[in-house]
């Protein structure tokens, strides 16, 4: 996938082609990282890449699972799953992260699919603080921008995250992760001591 969306032919392509764009420049700020710099937290934040595109995904599953109107789990343990969710796990690598990743964004896909109208209602959960009181329902497709803020949003804070372990920036990387080639004014990202 190149630096934009391609052309769309309507809302519900544009919508999951601007979600799936903003997951591919996330996993971008991941690229060529060794799994102990994928765990570095760099900053006074403790956010690291890999946990960032953890939390994604599992932030993205659980706004499905409200879309389909799942059963929550009980808040302390809704809670811990979401603190667990920004920390990659001992033993767990960033291929991992990155199947769980993939498999999130297939299942969204699907669901959308089966969605013939975008407007259709999702109830906001009740008892929930963050989420408005005041507020019946969202539609699937406010659910879906939602979805693409969350994720440029994340992008944004894994970039920067990524600068701080070793410099690299967002144009430079998905250069070298697309394979683009070395122009006068644009040289594709390569490790440290490459040649």
């Amino acid at each position: 996938m190149a630096g934009n969306v391609p052309p769309i032919a309507d809302e519900r392509e544009g919508l999951l082609a601007y979600l799936e764009q903003q997951r591919h420049v996330l996993r971008i700020a991941a690229h060529g990282l060794t799994e102990e710099q994928a765990r570095a937290v760099p900053t006074k934040s403790s956010l690291s890449v890999g946990g960032l595109i953890k939390h994604t995904a599992f932030t993205e599953d659980g706004w499905i699972d409200i879309l389909l109107q799942k059963p929550s789990k009980p808040m302390e343990e809704a809670m811990k799953d979401y603190e667990a969710g920004y920390v990659m796990a001992d033993g767990e690598t960033l291929e991992d992260v990155f199947a769980r990743y993939d498999e999130v964004a297939r299942r969204t896909a699907d669901v959308i699919a089966g969605i013939a109208d975008l407007g259709q209602p999702v109830l906001v959960p009740k008892g929930v603080p963050w989420y408005p009181q005041d507020v019946e329902a969202w539609s699937v497709r406010w659910v879906l921008f939602h979805l693409i803020e969350e994720t440029a949003r994340h992008a944004g804070h894994a970039d920067i995250i990524r600068e701080h372990i070793d410099g690299a920036t967002a144009v430079p990387l998905m250069a070298a992760a697309e394979g683009w080639p070395e122009t006068p004014w644009l040289k594709p990202w390569a490790p440290a001591g490459a040649v």
